[in-house]
């Protein structure tokens, strides 16, 4: 197989929103996500973006302008009831830290930190979900030693 393009990772995704100039602003503030590349139209849209987090990337799109070119696909969970189809999981160093930023940006807790340990053979996590202003949920995930 070969290498993806230099600075990407071998797996990326795209996340849609009504009001993707906000969302960016919100990762960033809220998550810690870095802009790489934000592509501007004339009137201010979003036309492109990469944001980057500890190696991984996502992009974040126009829900309506990707909806008319993939036939209406993609959509912003608020503008579907809230439904999400995917849902990201992102490894931190300190997920209580993590929680505490998103709560104070203004995210909705879903799940509280919480530590879950899996069993002798396996692993501890603590985690948390917290879902963004449009709805999509971000699970983040911290690994406990087994001390």
């Amino acid at each position: 197989m070969k290498n993806p393009p230099v600075g990407w990772p071998r797996i990326s995704t795209s996340v849609y929103y009504d009001n993707p100039r906000r969302a960016i602003d919100w990762l960033v503030s809220a998550f810690g996500f870095e802009v790489r590349l934000k592509i501007e139209g004339d009137d201010g849209s979003i036309i492109h973006s990469e944001l980057t987090f500890h190696g991984g990337l996502i992009m974040v799109g126009d829900a309506a302008k990707a909806s008319v070119k993939t036939g209406g696909v993609r959509a912003s969970p608020q503008s579907v009831g809230g439904a999400n189809t995917q849902q990201m999981c992102l490894h931190v160093d300190d997920v209580d830290a993590t929680c505490a930023r998103a709560r104070s940006a203004g995210g909705k807790i879903t799940r509280e930190p919480t530590t879950t340990d899996y069993g002798e053979d396996y692993w501890i996590d603590r985690s948390c979900e917290v879902q963004d202003p449009e709805g999509h949920r971000w699970y983040f995930m911290q690994r406990m030693s087994k001390e």
